[in-house]
């Protein structure tokens, strides 16, 4: 007798039970995206009631120049390519301080792992930004940013990030973490560091107290199980520390990029597929993210049926990573379409910082 048929499945989630990576599998393979959404908007309504969540922030992308070549990356350019830039400190400061009086509560910084800076570069960086707004949070350097500087230096992972903590560094973002698989790491960014890399930064990250998110770069080459396994793994992780916020399902976008190169991007409905099941399987996980930069303002909007709680922020045109991926050219929203598009989904647009904290003006 099948036991593991959608139904009892359901019937376990509405429960409040956890489920295996084979009753993964079934639903994901199986169950009406209809399904998938009242369970999703079922479990986001356990953990966030009737809120979704913005926040006001800027993005600083130090630089484009990176030491490894990923096959999905449409970002990274060589140094010398006409494409590429390298701020230095004193232009870093020059965009903060276009920023002091917008009212931002965060700051996120990510680029390219470029060969020549070093963690003293980047601890002074962050020291930048909180001298001009010491309000703001830093939300800086993904895991593979973090593990190239920190080995560069000689240190180890909890050396180097207690050095960029004492610097102002408060969360991590979850860049970096494509598929944990290692075979298809293999394939699709053979030179970065692996998934036990990525792992072990959060977990020191977290033991530090640092607050950080994860992600997971979906509609490639990848399988169904690769997904469940990559899910699994971050859900063990956070039974064992509690330390992530958000996770983010980032969608691969073909344009500019080697392994996009005669393939098509999943449709909306597989976007849906993965931000429900990715809520339903990430039971310990607080939010979900529905990351509007990548998916567009509308997608987005439609993820909040499918257990999204979150949309990020406001960003103010200050992110390259996924409109040189062919995603929104000039990414930028007002509080006022959050607010709009949570109303839309019969949600209320909290606004939240960092830490998911509401900011009340």
């Amino acid at each position: 007798m099948k036991t593991n048929t959608i139904d009892t499945i359901a019937e376990k989630i509405l429960a409040g039970g956890r489920i295996g990576r084979e009753e993964a599998e079934v639903l994901w393979r199986e169950a009406p995206l209809s399904l998938l959404g009242r369970l999703a908007s079922e479990m986001k309504r356990r953990k966030s009631g009737d809120a979704v969540y913005y926040n006001r922030n800027f993005h600083i992308e130090p630089t484009n120049i990176c030491v490894f070549n990923c096959r999905f990356c449409s970002y990274r350019r060589g140094a010398g390519d006409p494409d590429a830039w390298n701020h230095s400190l004193a232009e870093i400061e020059q965009l903060v301080e276009a920023r002091r009086n917008s009212g931002v509560t965060e700051v996120h910084i990510v680029g390219g792992v470029h060969p020549d800076h070093d963690i003293h570069f980047y601890a002074e960086m962050i020291r930048t930004v909180k001298r001009l707004l010491p309000d703001v949070a830093v939300k800086a350097y993904t895991a593979i940013e973090l593990a190239y500087m920190i080995d560069k230096a000689g240190m180890s992972y909890e050396e180097g990030l207690t050095l960029l903590r004492d610097a102002g560094l408060q969360a991590i973002p979850g860049g970096g973490a494509e598929i944990f698989d290692e075979e298809l790491r293999r394939q699709i960014c053979p030179e970065k560091g692996d998934a036990q890399v990525w792992l072990s930064l959060h977990r020191t990250a977290h033991r530090l107290g640092i607050r950080s998110n994860a992600t997971m770069l979906y509609g490639h080459v990848e399988t169904i199980p690769q997904r469940i396994d990559h899910l699994d793994r971050l859900r063990t992780l956070q039974d064992e520390t509690g330390g992530f916020d958000a996770f983010i399902p980032l969608k691969f976008r073909r344009s500019g990029n080697r392994l996009g190169e005669g393939r098509e991007e999943v449709p909306v409905t597989e976007d849906m597929r993965t931000l429900a099941m990715s809520r339903l399987y990430l039971d310990n996980f607080p939010h979900i993210k529905a990351y509007w930069v990548m998916y567009g303002k509308q997608t987005a909007e439609m993820a909040l049926a499918f257990g999204a709680d979150d949309m990020d922020g406001t960003i103010d045109d200050s992110t390259k990573i996924y409109s040189m991926a062919g995603a929104e050219q000039k990414p930028r929203l007002t509080v006022e379409e959050m607010k709009a598009m949570a109303a839309s989904a019969g949600l209320r647009a909290v606004e939240r910082d960092t830490f998911y904290h509401e900011v009340v003006r």
